[in-house]
Parts: C-alpha cells; sequence; structure tokens
C-alpha cells in the first residue's frame, strides 16, 4: 500500500477527567513537584488557611511553648519561689504567668538560672503576641467578596442565539463599584502541527462590567460563530472535559478596596432550554426585595407560540 492510500489515524479519543476546577474556581488534585513548602512561605500558608486551622494553630503553639519552659525550669531545680519543688503544675503555670506577663506575685524566679530563663521565655512572649497579633489583625483585614454564584449555568436561546446564562449576587448591603466579570472556557485544542493542549478560552459577554453591583447580575454569553462553545451540545461540553470559570472584580464601596471572586461550572452543571426565575420580591410592606436564595432556581424554558390571528366573518 502506498504512502497516499495509508488512511488518517482517527483522533485521540477524549477522556473522562474529573474537575479541574473546583466550584470556587481553584484547581482540585493538582500536585507540583518542586512546589515551595508552608514552612518556606509562612505568611502566605497562615493567610490562606481557615479561621479553625489558624486558632487551633495558636493554642497548639502557646501551649507546646509553655510545656517546654515549665520543663526547664523543673531542670533548674528548686529554681522558682514559693512553688513546690518538683511540681510541674506549679513550674507550667509559672510559666503562663511569665510569657503573659501577668506576675501575681505568688511565684517569682529566686536562682540565676531562673532569672535567665525568664528573661528567654519574657522575649519568647514578646515575639509571639507581636506575631499571633499581626495574624489575627490581617485576617480579620483582608478584604473578602461575599458574592453568591448560581449552583447551575442555562444554555437556552435568547432572539433566535443560543446564550450561556448564570447569575452573581451580592450578598453584602452594600455596593461593589466598577464590577467587571471575566469569564473563560477550559477546554482543549489541536493545533495546526498536531499537539493537543488544554488552555483557556475568553468567552464575550452581552455585559462585561457594572458600575454599580448592589443586587444581583446576570450573565449572558452569546453562543454565535465567533464562540468557542459554537455548535457544541451539553452532550459534548462533558465528553470535551470543558469547565466555565467565571472572575469577578470590583471595588468594595465599604473597605475601599479591590475584592474578588470566582467560580467553575462543569458540563453537569448545565441546564439546556430553562430560564431563571425572578428573585425580586415584595416585601409585607410594599418595598421590593432580593431573595439570593432563589438564585438557582430555573424553570423549564417555554418557547412563547404565536398563534395567527383568524378574521371572523363580518355580519351583514
Amino acid at each position: 500500500m502506498s504512502q497516499a492510500e495509508v488512511p488518517p489515524s482517527p483522533p485521540p479519543k477524549a477522556t473522562k477527567w474529573t474537575r479541574t476546577l473546583t466550584r470556587s474556581g481553584e484547581f482540585a488534585g493538582i500536585a507540583i513537584q518542586g512546589q515551595i513548602t508552608s514552612w518556606h512561605d509562612f505568611y502566605h500558608a497562615v493567610m490562606k488557611a481557615r479561621w479553625p486551622v489558624v486558632a487551633l494553630s495558636l493554642f497548639t503553639a502557646y501551649l507546646a511553648t509553655n510545656l517546654m519552659f515549665a520543663f526547664l525550669y523543673l531542670l533548674g531545680g528548686d529554681a522558682i519561689a514559693n512553688a513546690e519543688p518538683g511540681s510541674f503544675t506549679d513550674a507550667f503555670f509559672f510559666s503562663v504567668q511569665t510569657m503573659a506577663t501577668i506576675g501575681y506575685g505568688a511565684m517569682a524566679p529566686k536562682t540565676l538560672y531562673a532569672h535567665v530563663l525568664v528573661t528567654i521565655e519574657a522575649i519568647f512572649g514578646l515575639f509571639g503576641l507581636a506575631l499571633a497579633t499581626g495574624i489575627v489583625f490581617a485576617k480579620f483585614a483582608r478584604p473578602m467578596a461575599r458574592v453568591v454564584w448560581s449552583d447551575v449555568a442555562l444554555l437556552s436561546k435568547r432572539n433566535g442565539v443560543p446564550h450561556l446564562v448564570f447569575r452573581v449576587a451580592n450578598a453584602r448591603a452594600n455596593q461593589i463599584v466598577e464590577a467587571s466579570i471575566r469569564v473563560c472556557a477550559l477546554k482543549f485544542d489541536t493545533t495546526s502541527e498536531g499537539e493537543r493542549m488544554r488552555r483557556f478560552f475568553d468567552l464575550n459577554l452581552l455585559r462585561a462590567t457594572n458600575p454599580i453591583f448592589a443586587m444581583t447580575w446576570t450573565v449572558m454569553h452569546p453562543i454565535d460563530e465567533h464562540s468557542p462553545l459554537h455548535g457544541m451540545t451539553v452532550e459534548e461540553l462533558g465528553q470535551g472535559n470543558v469547565e466555565i470559570l467565571a472572575i469577578l472584580t470590583g471595588l468594595d464601596s465599604t473597605f475601599g478596596q479591590t475584592i474578588h471572586a470566582r467560580y467553575a461550572y462543569a458540563a453537569d452543571d448545565i441546564v439546556e432550554n430553562a430560564r431563571f426565575e425572578d428573585m425580586i420580591v415584595v416585601l409585607p410592606d410594599g418595598r421590593r426585595g432580593l431573595d439570593i436564595t432563589r438564585i438557582s432556581l430555573w424553570t423549564p424554558h417555554e418557547p412563547k407560540v404565536e398563534a395567527a390571528e383568524s378574521e371572523a366573518p363580518k355580519a351583514a
């Protein structure tokens, strides 16, 4: 068989992957070899950690440090005045009083060894208090966006053109000034040389900026001939492991600082031929309000069918 008669090789089949992006927009299940460890980037690790982890870590470090100094005080023999010799409990609580600079006056160092150890522990307590205060203040002062995203994205027609639609709402009773949303599609692409790679494609939006984002925002991407999603169904999006990433940025009117939020949708999160229900409700006092709990509610889209009007015969 000549080279011209050799049939072309079939394209590689799409592998069913798990989600690359979590719902919060972070990469999931990605291990980076040779990355900087938490001990080399301690501040970043602490700022990224959750509050319960930080609080437990501070408490554990405080307890462990006092236990260590209590053991060191016992090594000095009868070094603490008004303390029972060899009592680990008295040594521990003396260490707590020293590190916290409480100084009740009942127990005090009475040997040179104890005085030197108290000096070292006072320095530890000074730096520890400064470090703990800085960490707590930094985590409290860090601006965070309180943005709620719809759990699903909808794929339906608007004015005859398929649109990818999802909603986002501001859960705070303030405004996000000069808010902007960027939406990308993470999908496979094959170059002209046959190299297959997965990369981000920007999705054009009908409205990508909002001067004052105070309530809700319906984000719409028209899937026309210029869209990377053109001609793809939800099943094809799933087979191609396509994921949608949305990133919102803006200036918080209360803090005066830039905030950001992100969310990711997989093919399983997309519903075809549906529309979102209204989030605006009427309060008992007659005012209009925003019910954020309805942000993900949707109903099947029923296209409007205009029946032809028949003219009745005029009476003679």
